[in-house]
């Protein structure tokens, strides 16, 4: 199946797969972006397919948002190794967030 992007100004729909054979697509669509704009929103509702290759090419949008102190939202249930992958971000995040402030405090 194909990877359709559908886009209206900072909100973009994902629609089809996204997997291995056209995560290109993706990237160059993206690439970049958030030299252009400070918000972006991503729609995986219509993603029927993706693979690790879809989920790395997500994660490294996601990276460079944070990189960039941009705002990435992806709304939507989406696939289940997708939100596990970004619930285990989100761990270790709250994680490193707990040992700053633990250290913060023992100074």
């Amino acid at each position: 199946m194909n990877l359709i992007i559908k886009n209206n100004s900072n909100f973009y729909e994902l629609k089809g797969s996204l997997v291995q054979f056209n995560v290109h697509l993706f990237q160059k669509k993206f690439q970049n972006i958030f030299d252009k704009k400070n918000n972006l929103t991503i729609s995986i509702v219509n993603l029927e397919k993706i693979d690790s290759f879809g989920i790395n090419a997500i994660a490294k949008l996601h990276n460079e948002a944070i990189t960039k102190q941009k705002r990435l939202s992806i709304i939507g249930l989406g696939n289940q190794e997708l939100f596990e992958h970004f619930k285990s971000v989100e761990n270790v995040e709250i994680e490193n967030q707990s040992l700053n402030n633990t250290y913060a405090l023992s100074s």
